[in-house]
């Protein structure tokens, strides 16, 4: 069998790949969804939540950008295109959000739905036997769930 630069099978990255470009694209709307947030959130907790979507959406770029490299590294192509995202994201723009609470409620939608997508990348990833996407994973996953913990709190 054929293998990547790594290694690893071509046919084999290109089915977590896919999963990946999912993650990216995914990734790419809750980003915006943040930025949207940030610019627009007011009332009584703006500060704290201003700061908190800033702090999540520098993370998350972060995470894009990982996410983007691996793709490359497995040898394929990333989405890069916005056309591109929205057609492959399950996460929806959330536009004309006014309501910080709702605001709250949609980032941690957004992060269960970028989980989900996560764990799944995860098991495919252990089967493959891809250890580089299974770290990248596991680290992202780890995070996340705290997010979703304290943002939940922050709900009650």
């Amino acid at each position: 069998m054929k293998t990547n630069d790594i290694g690893l099978q071509v046919k084999e990255s290109k089915v977590l790949t896919e999963k990946l470009n999912s993650l990216l694209a995914n990734y790419e709307i809750y980003y915006q969804n943040l930025r949207n947030f940030h610019w627009n959130v007011s009332g009584p907790n703006f500060f704290e939540l201003h700061n908190k979507f800033e702090e999540l959406y520098n993370s998350a770029i972060g995470a894009i950008d990982e996410t983007a490299e691996r793709i490359l590294t497995l040898g394929e192509r990333p989405l890069s295109s916005f056309s591109e995202y929205i057609q492959h994201a399950e996460i929806k723009e959330a536009m004309e959000i006014t309501d910080p609470k709702q605001m709250v409620e949609i980032v941690r939608e957004n992060l269960n739905t970028l989980l989900k997508i996560e764990r799944d990348v995860l098991a495919t990833a252990g089967e493959k036997e891809d250890e580089g996407t299974v770290a990248l994973m596991s680290e992202y996953i780890t995070a996340k769930e705290k997010v979703v913990w304290m943002l939940s709190a922050y709900l009650k």
